[in-house]
């Protein structure tokens, strides 16, 4: 067996070199050991491409800093808070793509990666570390890079499936003890309790689940403890879906896909979950062309797909990664979900959203902002879903879409919303009232 090659940080990092495009592991395991060795080597590199995907970090990514824009350019396929600022002020730039379709980028050498910057667990007996809760990117940017470098974490979970790398294969390993980004759980608000109800009795025995991340995901999960035979087939594991695995409602004994087995591209949450995860042979994680591909998501029975907005216009047009011009995040693997759960046998797809922000603005409007993007377009819509109910909007005209979302928007912006209408689709709203 060809023995690791153990070094520091600092002299891991000098196998990147100027001009050099490189992928830094995402999700909640950010290699932040390495991100700091590498900014500290800004006055000697330039023009190094940076390629991040959905990375929650423990702060803004070092290598963000507005004094070495000339060495590092930052470019996401999610925008997520470690680069966000860097974005906003144009020192970086966002590469949109179903999230799905991203890892094509990769192999089809549209984003060339020359060294792939990985956070991964303790090698296991037989001498393979794995990528732990962020197999997603990690794995199509492993498989094109020319060079790998690795923090090998005490912390990692050691999962199973694709993100396996053996320890030789690693052309600078670096060990760490750092501690994963951990998320408080989120407790739903009373609002995101109802929309989690209103979600829940739609969702049948025996369904396949994909569901995100915050409070209204949770409040579905939480409405869901009744229900038998649920199947989990996802794109981010969370630690709400654990106590119903524990509990034997999540059981994934009707799936068809990986028939008695737990799916997900990557993990984000506290603790608990990535100590549930650590060897365990019940949940696998996958490259994400793998799990976000829609004619295989559409292979299991009756997916639901429970989704998010920022905002939805009267035609049913949903804006998921930008305020206005602004990226504010990405397509991510909504469009995916949607589409392959919209294909399934008795499948259902869910936009659910709190009627107003917390600022009390709706986020049902008559228009996009301008420069809005269109994650998912008003063709493929299904059920949109707030506090005040549910608007099922496939088969309906535009007229008729306007009025099914009214009556669920915020009370306070229904009449300006009404005007709208009127003024937009004129008799044809008019007669519906």
């Amino acid at each position: 067996m060809t023995e690791a090659k153990w070094t520091t940080a600092e002299e891991a990092v000098k196998l990147i070199k100027s001009y050099d495009h490189i992928y830094i592991q995402g999700s909640t395991s950010i290699p932040e050991i390495l991100c700091d060795a590498l900014a500290a080597r800004a006055g000697e590199l330039r023009g190094v491409v940076v390629y991040s995907g959905f990375a929650i970090g423990k702060r803004e990514a070092p290598y963000c800093r507005s004094e070495y824009r000339e060495s590092f350019f930052p470019v996401s396929l999610f925008i997520a808070n470690s680069v966000r600022d860097a974005i906003g002020r144009g020192e970086g730039q966002a590469i949109p793509g179903f999230l799905g379709e991203i890892p094509s980028l990769f192999r089809d050498g549209l984003a060339p990666v020359d060294v792939a910057v990985l956070n991964v667990s303790p090698p296991n007996e037989e001498g393979y570390c794995s990528y732990g809760i962020s197999a997603d990117l990690a794995v199509s940017a492993v498989e094109c890079s020319k060079k790998v470098i690795a923090q090998v974490n005490k912390q990692m979970p050691f999962s199973y499936g694709d993100a396996l790398i053996h320890i030789s294969k690693i052309d600078a390993c670096v060990e760490v003890d750092d501690p994963l980004v951990c998320l408080p759980i989120a407790e739903p608000d009373e609002k995101e309790t109802m929309i989690g109800r209103y979600i829940a009795e739609q969702i049948p025995d025996g369904a396949t689940l994909q569901i995100g991340v915050g409070g209204i995901p949770n409040a579905v999960l939480s409405a869901l403890t009744s229900h038998k035979d649920l199947g989990l087939h996802t794109e981010a594991l969370t630690d709400g879906v654990v106590p119903l695995i524990q509990s034997g409602v999540i059981n994934n004994k009707l799936k068809k896909v990986m028939p008695g087995i737990t799916v997900a591209a990557l993990a984000l949450g506290s603790q608990r979950l990535y100590d549930y995860m650590d060897y365990n042979k019940d949940v696998i994680v996958k490259d994400v062309a793998w799990t976000n591909y829609p004619f295989r998501i559409m292979q299991n029975p009756k997916v639901m797909a429970i989704n998010s907005a920022i905002e939805i216009d009267l035609t049913g047009q949903i804006c998921a990664d930008s305020i206005g011009e602004r990226m504010f995040s990405g397509v991510g693997g909504q469009h995916d979900f949607m589409y392959g759960g919209a294909l399934s046998e008795g499948g259902k797809t869910f936009i659910a959203i709190k009627a107003a922000s917390a600022k009390g603005v709706s986020k049902i409007v008559p228009t996009l902002k301008p420069g809005a993007g269109v994650v998912t377009t008003r063709a493929q819509v299904q059920y949109i879903v707030t506090e005040y109910g549910i608007a099922y909007l496939r088969g309906k005209d535009l007229a008729q879409r306007a009025k099914a979302l009214i009556e669920i928007a915020d009370p306070s912006a229904r009449e300006e919303l009404e005007r709208a209408a009127c003024k937009r689709f004129g008799y044809s709203f008019l007669r519906l009232r």
